[in-house]
């Protein structure tokens, strides 16, 4: 073989490896653990399907993002976003809308009763609503610009992309209501030694005096 020939065979051998790499670099890479716990690598990103087939079974109670599609699951997981509103709060139905709207999945909670008034105190330093939670970033009052801005660098899409039949949690209030303890019936009285009958103080053979002891 000619050397000029052999050495254009190793560029081109050559070349070819580094295009093969930078393909690969440029390729993202899926981390995908089965039902078994094996972990697989792919470059196809897993599906709503193939997830649901590798969850564990056993009646476990499946994440409330579960039904999110695989990109917005991600944004949602590592920015949660919470809606804090109350009753009666014309900026906090506007608020809501804007998420619903948009597509965006939320919890919400609700501020009605003093200790929740003042547990949004501590939160947020003050007692306005409506508050909104993007991981840890908070909004505070409704602004239809400021919250797009912040929701968009996030990375929750633009336009709805939710499942159809998707629906967020239930809305909660602020501070969980405990139920109140059982009220215990009064015990009985324990009952009291029947007294000893009181000494005789007639006498008898062994107590001819009849001395009372």
């Amino acid at each position: 073989m000619h050397p000029i020939y052999k050495f254009s065979l190793h560029r081109l051998s050559g070349l070819a490896l580094v295009l093969v790499a930078a393909g690969a670099m440029a390729q993202p890479i899926y981390r995908q653990v089965d039902k078994n716990g094996k972990v697989t690598f792919s470059d196809r990103a897993p599906t709503a399907s193939t997830e649901a087939a590798s969850a564990p079974q056993g009646g476990v109670t499946a994440p409330a993002n579960a039904g999110l599609p695989y990109e917005l699951r991600q944004v949602a997981q590592r920015y949660p976003v919470t809606l804090y509103s109350s009753d009666e709060c014309g900026p906090c139905s506007t608020a809501r809308s804007l998420l619903v709207t948009r597509g965006i999945p939320f919890e919400e909670r609700t501020v009605k009763s003093n200790e929740e008034v003042q547990a949004l105190q501590r939160l947020s330093s003050q007692s306005s609503l409506p508050l909104l939670t993007i991981g840890s970033q908070q909004l505070k009052g409704f602004s239809d610009a400021e919250w797009s801005q912040y929701l968009d660098a996030a990375g929750y899409p633009k336009s709805n992309s939710l499942p159809a039949g998707y629906r967020n949690g239930l809305v909660r209030p602020l501070i969980a209501q405990q139920a109140a303890p059982a009220t215990r019936a009064p015990a009985a009285p324990a009952a009291q030694p029947a007294s000893p009958p009181p000494a005789s103080s007639e006498p008898t053979p062994s107590n001819p005096a009849g001395i009372k002891f």
